[in-house]
C-alpha cells in the first residue's frame, strides 16, 4: 500500500464501464476544484465494498507518486475510494508509533468508543501503530500537526 495518497472529495457524477474487460469501472467524481475521473480496478480498496452511485459523496485516493497522464480533467488510478458522511473528514496515510501520519498531517487519540477494524470488518485488537490506516474523524485541534480523535480506523494489514 502506497504512503503517498492524496485525497480528492466529492459526489459521484457517474459510475461507467472502463477498458473492454469490463473488471475496470470509470467513476467521475464533481469536487470543489472540478471534475476528476477515478479508474476503480481489482487492486482498488472500496470501503465496505459500497456499490458507487450517482449522487454519493465519496473520497477517493491516488498514489501520489505515480505519473499522472496529462490529460484534462484528470484521470487517476484509485487506491481507496469510499463513502462519506458530510460532517466527517477520511485520511488514508501510513501513522507511527506515536500516531502520528507520516506528513505530520493529523495525530490520533485513541478512545475508547473508536472502532478499530480491519479491512475486511474485524476488530483489530492491537493498537494500530506503525499502519496504513484509514481514518473517519469529525473534529480537530488547532495544534500542529492536528489531533483527533477517531470515530473509526481501518486499519490496511
Amino acid at each position: 500500500m502506497p504512503t503517498t495518497l492524496m485525497p480528492i472529495t466529492g459526489v459521484v457524477q457517474n459510475v461507467s464501464s472502463f477498458g473492454e474487460n469490463c473488471c475496470e469501472q470509470q467513476v467521475t467524481i464533481r469536487s470543489d476544484n472540478g471534475i476528476s475521473h477515478f479508474i476503480i480496478s481489482a487492486d482498488t480498496y472500496v470501503i465496505g465494498e459500497v456499490r458507487l452511485r450517482p449522487g454519493m459523496n465519496v473520497t477517493a485516493f491516488y498514489d501520489a507518486s505515480l505519473p499522472i497522464p496529462l490529460i484534462f480533467p484528470p484521470r487517476y488510478q484509485a487506491v481507496i475510494i469510499g463513502r462519506r458522511n458530510p460532517s466527517e473528514n477520511i485520511f488514508a496515510g501510513f501513522f507511527d508509533d506515536t500516531l502520528t501520519a507520516e506528513d505530520n498531517a493529523l495525530t490520533l487519540n485513541i478512545a475508547r468508543s473508536t472502532e478499530v477494524v480491519t479491512s475486511n470488518g474485524q476488530l483489530f485488537r492491537c493498537r494500530p501503530e506503525n499502519q496504513v490506516l484509514i481514518v473517519y474523524y469529525s473534529t480537530t485541534t488547532r495544534s500542529i500537526p492536528p489531533q483527533t480523535t477517531p470515530r473509526k480506523i481501518i486499519v490496511l494489514c
